[in-house]
């Protein structure tokens, strides 16, 4: 059965948008600075899997995306509209980004200095979806300085900013490209 039948619905048009559940909110509200933010991160994360040809790396960079997929449906539910079996982020996705940071950088070897965005195509995208990342992260915050949001949400993109970082120094070793350090 078809989910999306009509894309062009013209309810947007007035500068608001629905929330699950049916709630109407200005386009510019801070949940849905949130979520149109993550929405970016998603897609900054589709550029770098289309210029990869590794597989190992496209099947991790898949499951954030449907991970993201789902704390944008966690951001578009207002609080009180949560019903059993919706998605969530919960404390598992925050350990399973940890463990890929820790898998990662035992075999990249830890940082003697800050490294300068860039290297191959798929590590600067890499970076770039870290920064957009970032961004999420921050509006999140404020976010939840005005409405209640999952536990999880914010540690969750914290964490995946960090995995970023550390697959796209993967993904340049993987290319043989040598990082640029910082000079002071």
């Amino acid at each position: 059965m078809a989910r999306l039948t009509k894309i062009v619905t013209r309810t947007g048009d007035g500068g608001t948008t629905g929330l699950a559940g049916g709630k109407r909110v200005s386009k510019d509200s801070p949940r849905v600075w949130a979520n149109g933010t993550v929405d970016e991160l998603s897609s900054a994360i589709g550029v770098a899997r289309s210029g990869s040809a590794d597989a190992g790396l496209d099947t991790r960079l898949r499951q954030i995306q449907n991970d993201l997929f789902n704390l944008g449906a966690e951001l578009a539910t207002p609080a009180d509209g949560f019903r059993q079996g919706m998605p969530r982020i919960e404390q598992r996705h925050v350990a399973d980004l940890e463990k890929l940071v820790e898998d990662l950088t035992r075999e990249l070897g830890s940082l003697e200095e800050f490294i300068l965005p860039g290297g191959s195509p798929v590590a600067a995208q890499l970076h770039v979806a870290r920064t957009i990342c970032r961004r999420a992260e921050r509006f999140c915050v404020r976010l939840s300085k005005e409405e209640k949001i999952g536990e999880w949400v914010v540690p969750y993109l914290n964490r995946l900013s960090d995995a970023l970082f550390t697959l796209a120094r993967w993904a340049n070793k993987k290319a043989g490209v040598k990082e640029t350090y910082w000079k002071k």
